[in-house]
């Protein structure tokens, strides 16, 4: 899976901020409010994310309202995954990782392995 560019990323934070399916007109005028942008510009990328199966669509009139597929943090997990597929050493990887966290972050991390541990194990 690879990175999101700048406008796909931008559109996915309004899908993943709204509470509700968008359509591209929702999505353009939230988005024209940091840039000028076309309606068919929009519509492309929301349709390419589609494609990437990233987000869902369903139809709305003569139009479509698109929702993502997964969470911000589902699909942050993904491309951490991703990434992490990439090293030559996950260990390493990992420990350097892990020395860049704030320590109430460690803590988040210890909390979140010993929860994954617990569900594993059956408890």
């Amino acid at each position: 899976m690879r990175q999101l560019g700048q406008l796909e990323a931008s559109v996915m934070e309004r899908l993943w901020a709204a509470d509700r399916p968008l359509l591209v007109r929702e999505v353009l005028v939230n988005l024209q409010q940091e840039r000028k942008l076309a309606y068919t510009t929009v519509m492309t990328v929301m349709d390419n994310l589609h494609k990437k199966g990233l987000l869902s669509r369903e139809r709305q009139g003569r139009a479509y309202a698109y929702r993502t597929i997964q969470s911000r943090e589902e699909h942050t997990a993904e491309m951490m995954e991703a990434v992490l597929g990439t090293a030559r050493n996950r260990t390493a990887t990992l420990l350097h990782f892990v020395e860049t966290i704030s320590a109430d972050e460690m803590a988040e991390l210890k909390a979140a392995i010993d929860q994954t541990a617990d569900h594993r194990s059956g408890s």
